[in-house]
């Protein structure tokens, strides 16, 4: 057993995913997380067929399929023309064991992550401890952790940040993050009223020049489960006006044929990033998940791609740690994960962003046209599946040597 742990900073998915492959490879890990608990994150719950395969041998995918939505059919429609295409994701029954998309919330996800975790008695998850800054040099890193005790020097034979997107370990290692932030603001609302009566799938999105909508049917304690939906906020809008009741109100009549007050349990709002940092590893210290990039939701890439990086990275910083690899394995991770998500994440969910608030109607026909002649040909919707839903992700990544 080595002497010095894997320090992850952050535990979400990807620094719990990280920590449990790390640990199913005998390599110790400590997980240092600044909240006193496991966070109630909100924002993130679709996963994509290729992240299901990647977590079925970690024991992830069996146990979120006892709880979560299986999404085989998603919906891509125009506000004023209705569905412009309904996809079929039954068309990659033969590229992966697990065609559909599927639906459980980031915060139902870590506890099970959590606990398959805590069955490995070399991989310890410290609550209350924040990264405060770190040193290191050719045989390790020197973390700061702030504990309720006081400042706590932590020494790790590597340090993994994985503490999202305000990530202090990125900032302390100076690391660039390269991009730009959207000017409006997302509003995320949820109720529990079931508008799968309406027509529509457990995921759709709403094209709309002046506010498209973004719907995702997640599990809950009782059926029908929450219909969370986002929208943009646009800028000047006030903040408290946003997270009113009459906001949501008006947001559900808009897109849908009610009438009455729907019940609205949860609201949020949150802006959006479209970022990469400039290098996912310096020296000791590695970035993974929204610490190393961050895109907005529509498509449902940034958890998805985060866990890929988890996976990626834990198998390969593994195989450091057992001495079955040099170091310079680790620059292929970072080659891998860095131009996948570059030429691939950020692209195509700047696009589909593009798509759904599109203002020129000649451009609007266009696409309707266009994905309504995809749908219509079996080996041309295959191929536009099969990046949607991340395959060709992968396999791209996967490519770069």
């Amino acid at each position: 057993m080595h002497k010095q742990p894997v320090i992850v900073a952050g535990a979400g998915p990807v620094g719990l995913i990280t920590a449990l492959i790390l640990a199913r490879n005998d390599v110790p890990v400590l997980v240092l997380e600044a909240e006193p608990g496991l966070t109630h994150d909100l924002r993130a719950g679709t996963f994509h067929p290729p992240t299901q395969e990647l977590m079925e041998p970690l024991g992830i995918t069996a146990r979120m399929h006892e709880i979560g939505i299986k999404v085989p059919r998603w919906q891509q429609r125009d506000r004023t023309e209705g569905i412009v295409v309904e996809w079929d994701l039954g068309l990659l029954k033969n590229d992966t064991p697990y065609p559909y998309r599927f639906h459980l919330e980031q915060h139902r996800l870590t506890p099970i992550v959590f606990d398959l975790l805590k069955q490995y008695p070399h991989a310890q998850v410290r609550f209350s401890a924040r990264m405060a800054g770190f040193t290191q040099d050719a045989d390790g890193v020197t973390v700061t952790a702030q504990t309720l005790d006081g400042d706590e020097e932590i020494t790790g034979a590597w340090l993994v940040g994985a503490d999202g997107g305000r990530s202090t370990v990125r900032k302390s290692a100076g690391i660039a993050f390269e991009g730009f932030t959207w000017e409006e603001r997302y509003v995320v609302i949820s109720t529990p009223h079931d508008l799968g009566r309406y027509g529509y799938t457990s995921n759709a999105y709403i094209a709309d020049p002046d506010e498209w909508l973004g719907i995702f049917h997640m599990p809950d304690v009782a059926p029908p489960g929450l219909w969370r939906m986002a929208a943009p906020v646009k800028p000047g809008v006030d903040e408290k006006e946003a997270l009113s009741d009459a906001y949501a109100q008006r947001m559900l009549k808009r897109f849908f044929p009610v009438t009455e007050e729907l019940p609205v349990p949860y609201r949020g709002i949150y802006s959006v990033h479209q970022r990469v940092a400039a290098q996912f590893r310096q020296g000791r210290v590695l970035l993974a998940g929204d610490s190393a990039h961050v895109n907005n939701p529509l498509g449902g890439f940034g958890l998805n791609s985060g866990i890929h990086d988890a996976v990626n990275l834990g198998g390969k910083l593994a195989r450091v740690m057992n001495g079955e690899a040099g170091e310079d394995l680790l620059d292929l991770y970072v080659r891998q994960r860095r131009a996948t998500n570059l030429e691939y994440v950020q692209n195509i969910s700047i696009k589909n962003k593009q798509i759904l608030e599109e203002k020129d109607p000649a451009a609007k026909r266009k696409w309707i046209d266009g994905q309504r002649a995809l749908a219509a040909d079996p080996v041309k919707a295959r191929e536009y599946l099969l990046s949607s839903s991340m395959i060709n992700s992968l396999r791209h990544a996967d490519s770069i040597t």
